[in-house]
C-alpha cells in the first residue's frame, strides 16, 4: 500500500519516524510529505527531518492511507487546506486515515469521527467529536486508526500493520522488534 506520513512544524519525531519505520519494514511504500514549501522540517524536539515530497509535488488521492502524527505541529497540519480536503475525501472513500496523540482531534473537527471508537493525547477527548474516546494506546474502527501518544508509537504503527496486512503480520512485526505488548 501507499502510504503518507504528513509533517508540519513540530511535529512529534517519535509517533512519525516510529510508523514510518515500521511500515517501511513490513513493506509498504511510505513517503514523507511536508505540508510546507521545504523539504526540511524541524519536530517539537529540535530533530529536522529530510522528507521525500513536499504536499506540492505528490497526488494525495494515489495513496492508500494518510498519516498524521501529533505534537504541538498538528495544528499546521489542520492549517493544511490541501490536505483537510483529502483527509474528507478519503473518509468518504472509505480509505484509511491515522492519526495519534493530538492529531485525532484533527479528525473529529472535520467531522470524520461519528460513531467511531479511538483513542488521543489526554486533554483531547472533547475535541474527538462524535466519537467514543477508549483512552487505549491504539484503536482500529473500521477505516480509522488512531493512538494515544509518543509512548504508544509502537502499538499505534502496529495496528496500522493489523489494519493493512492482519493480525498475523502485526505480530510477526512485534516479535521481530521484541515488542510483548501487543494486545
Amino acid at each position: 500500500m501507499r502510504i503518507g506520513v504528513f509533517f508540519g512544524e513540530h511535529f512529534e519525531e517519535v509517533e512519525a519516524l516510529t510508523t514510518v519505520d515500521f511500515l517501511r519494514r513490513a513493506g509498504h511504500d511510505v513517503e514523507c510529505v511536508s505540508i510546507g514549501h521545504s523539504h526540511h522540517v524541524g519536530g517539537s524536539h529540535g530533530i529536522i527531518v529530510k522528507t521525500d515530497f513536499v504536499i506540492d509535488e505528490v497526488w494525495l488521492k494515489t495513496y492508500g492511507m494518510l498519516v498524521l502524527p501529533g505534537g504541538s505541529g498538528h495544528k499546521n497540519l489542520e492549517k493544511c487546506n490541501l490536505l483537510m480536503k483529502y483527509v474528507k475525501k478519503f473518509n468518504e472513500e472509505g480509505k484509511f486515515l491515522a492519526a495519534i496523540c493530538a492529531s485525532p482531534s484533527i479528525l473529529g473537527r472535520a467531522g470524520v469521527l461519528e460513531g467511531k471508537r479511538v483513542t488521543c493525547f489526554p486533554g483531547f477527548e472533547d475535541q474527538c467529536i462524535g466519537a467514543t474516546v477508549t483512552g487505549e494506546e491504539a484503536v482500529w474502527d473500521g477505516n480509522i486508526i488512531t493512538g494515544r501518544s509518543a509512548g504508544a508509537a509502537t502499538a499505534f504503527a502496529l495496528k496500522i500493520i493489523e489494519a493493512i496486512d492482519g493480525k498475523e503480520k502485526a505480530e510477526e512485526m512485534a516479535k521481530q522488534i521484541v515488542y510483548d505488548h501487543l494486545k
